[in-house]
């Protein structure tokens, strides 16, 4: 097994940054086992019969995740698949944006714009116990996973997944609201692995690619409670553009960076 993963990441290597973690992936999902169980006490195994078709979608680009099915993401892992939009780690840069915020203290109320697969407000309900939440989403298939994600993690006794666009026909504030809306601008290009497996709704944001940030920032004020914060994702060129639209709306405004020290998020304070 260890020439294997060898072999099949120095093959994926074309296609991938992160190749020898592609590899145990599928290995452990070939395996049936977590990759850090595999990694500890399977590498003398034989390969299984089903890896080699594994590495051979995944050179056709095909997501990992689709793959195995799992994504994880903060404190959580999500299933996810065709219909849903994969999450990013540099997404968790808004749950740590929001930790930063309440500190010691935890948000009683969540609200998760375009929830997708439920990766923003299941991340959320899982570092905050007590908190309960609402998760929006558009999509009946990736409402469909927001809900078994929440069922299998045990909380859908705190997360409402409701069929929607956006804030309309929510008439409640909460402490915290989280979005990653669609911000890629029409005429970008995009890897065949996003171009192709990801949902152009989860994607494309118009001409700009800020069509959903003028939809969704004029409704924060009534959206959040008093001393309540929305963490906004945007793209890496959109600081300024999306800054304005939250101080057009009457807040302050402020952006938080991700790992890879490229703007990723913009904070709104009533």
């Amino acid at each position: 097994m260890r020439v294997a993963l060898v072999e099949a990441a120095a093959r994926i290597k074309r296609i991938s940054e992160s190749p020898r973690l592609d590899a145990e992936l599928l290995m452990a999902h070939a395996l049936g086992v977590p990759r850090n169980r595999m990694l500890l006490v399977h590498l003398d195994d034989p390969v299984p019969d089903s890896f080699a078709a594994l590495v051979a979608r995944r050179l056709q680009h095909e997501p990992v995740a689709h793959l195995t099915g799992l994504r994880g993401f903060w404190t959580i892992d999500l299933e996810v698949g065709p219909g849903a939009f994969i999450p990013r780690a540099d997404t968790e840069t808004l749950i740590e944006a929001a930790v930063a915020h309440f500190g010691d203290r935890a948000p009683a109320t969540i609200l998760d714009l375009g929830t997708g697969p439920g990766t923003l407000l299941l991340a959320a309900l899982d570092q905050w116990p007590a908190a309960r939440g609402v998760g929006v989403e558009q999509s009946d298939v990736a409402r469909g996973y927001a809900l078994r994600n929440a069922a299998r993690l045990g909380l859908s006794d705190r997360a409402e997944i409701v069929a929607g666009v956006w804030a309309q026909g929510i008439d409640a504030r909460f402490d915290l609201v989280l979005t990653n809306p669609p911000y890629v601008a029409t005429s970008d290009p995009l890897p065949r692995e996003v171009l192709d497996h990801d949902p152009a709704e989860a994607l494309f944001g118009g001409p700009e690619g800020l069509d959903a940030y003028r939809v969704i920032i004029p409704d924060l004020p009534r959206l959040l409670s008093p001393g309540g914060i929305a963490v906004i994702e945007i793209g890496a060129s959109q600081t300024d553009a999306v800054t304005a639209l939250v101080r057009a709306a009457g807040m302050q405004a402020d952006f938080r960076r991700d790992l890879g020290n490229r703007p990723r998020a913009v904070i709104a304070k009533p």
